[in-house]
């Protein structure tokens, strides 16, 4: 069979690679980079699908968690007496003793209501207070835009989901790991032949390999189509056991190291609407991948990094009937880095009484998430006020500064 016999539409057709299990590949989880001119380092975690405040970061000195139905505290290491942080973070334990990471309780964007996933992370996103409004670009993005004359790398993409933090005027680079070098010669081959006919993706997966230090033109062509598909699907099982996660940290890890400054990606799994004890322990376990990740990879760097890990909403205060929790209001907000004054559980407490819940269903939401978010930059990159509350994030109010930062 020679190449030309070759092309995407039949590739997608008779090779079944990407079929429904595709939204789970690292190749289609994209991760933003952008060169600055200062010195110090933001990470931006999206947590897609709502993470469960109350079930990482555990308010067990509040009388009326225990009558929600939620694991018992003992379960829990215990952080500061009144709060205990899920078991699943355990690894994380030396980063909260040593100030490297600490939380924010009761925090939500302006949405309400709705509770749309779709809605929620644009907004998140976004940094609007209004779903569907005029702006179109990220809170990143503007942040970037703050900065004339702001150089970044030539910007492409290899994959489906963007990070709309980072849509904007300012230049950016965007990329997607490939599978961390897991893909057979066969397969390796088989893309280039697939997309030989489409310059702008033959060009981006050219890229690609070189980026990843692989020789593409010296790979042999062998075996059949088929026997090709079946190789890139077992690429992918295995890149998948490898933790996306943690390949997507060790490659930010090695760009900001280097001269990129600001990096977003986002980490999946938090829609817990049963079985959330094993469903939040995996996603957690990813997470502590990954930080665990950006710290070892990014060395003496880490003293200067912030990283901000914000999900779209909380979930209800309690369990459904089939062990999970729904779409709800305030959650909280992870914050870790070698920069950040950690160590504590930060936030206006509301309680857990019925009364006190938000629609008598949810964490009741205190501040906005985004006042921790314009802190942090104002104290990294030297921003006003005004800036923040009227450009970067329209319309918040930033408040008491709540010393996020050394």
């Amino acid at each position: 069979m020679t190449s030309s016999q070759i092309n995407r539409r039949r590739f997608l057709l008779n090779s079944a690679v990407l079929g429904c299990s595709a939204a789970a590949s690292p190749l289609l989880t994209p991760v933003s980079f952008a060169a600055a001119p200062w010195d110090n380092r933001l990470v931006v975690i999206i947590l897609r699908g709502g993470m469960d405040g109350l079930g990482v970061v555990q308010p067990y000195g509040d009388r009326d968690f225990a009558t929600l139905g939620r694991d018992a505290p003992d379960k829990a290491m215990d952080l500061d007496g009144y709060f205990a942080m899920n078991a699943a973070l355990a690894p994380l334990m030396p980063m909260w003793r040593s100030g490297e990471l600490g939380f924010v309780h009761a925090v939500s964007t302006p949405y309400r209501d709705k509770r749309s996933h779709f809605d929620g992370q644009d907004l998140l996103e976004a940094g609007s207070a209004q779903v569907g409004g005029q702006i179109r670009d990220g809170w990143l993005n503007r942040l970037l835009q703050q900065f004339p004359g702001l150089s970044a790398e030539t910007a492409y993409a290899i994959g489906r989901q963007e990070m709309i933090v980072l849509n904007g005027d300012a230049p950016v680079t965007r990329w997607t790991p490939e599978s961390d070098l897991t893909m057979s010669p066969q397969a390796m081959k088989l893309a280039q032949l697939v997309m030989q006919d489409d310059p702008a993706f033959e060009s981006a997966l050219s890229q690609a390999f070189a980026l990843a230090e692989t020789d593409g033109d010296a790979i042999a062509f062998e075996g059949t189509l088929r026997e090709m598909g079946q190789e890139m699907r077992n690429d992918m099982t295995a890149a998948m056991k490898k933790g996306a996660g943690t390949r997507i940290a060790q490659f930010a890890a090695d760009r900001l190291a280097e001269e990129a400054r600001i990096a977003s990606f986002s980490i999946n799994g938090w829609d817990t609407h049963d079985n959330q004890t094993r469903g939040l322990a995996g996603a957690l376990g990813q997470l502590s991948d990954a930080l665990i990740t950006l710290k070892e990879g990014l060395g003496p760097v880490w003293s200067k990094t912030t990283v901000l890990a914000m999900t779209e909403f909380g979930r209800t205060a309690r369990m459904n009937g089939t062990g999970g929790t729904d779409h709800g209001t305030a959650g909280a907000m992870l914050y870790a880095g070698g920069a950040v004054r950690g160590g504590r559980v930060l936030g206006d407490w509301p309680g857990l009484e019925e009364s006190a819940l938000y629609a008598r269903r949810d964490l009741m939401p205190t501040r906005d998430v985004r006042a921790y978010a314009a802190w942090a930059m104002r104290g990294m990159f030297g921003l006003q006020g005004s800036a923040l509350e009227q450009v970067i994030f329209p319309g918040l109010d930033l408040g008491d500064d709540p010393g996020l930062l050394l």
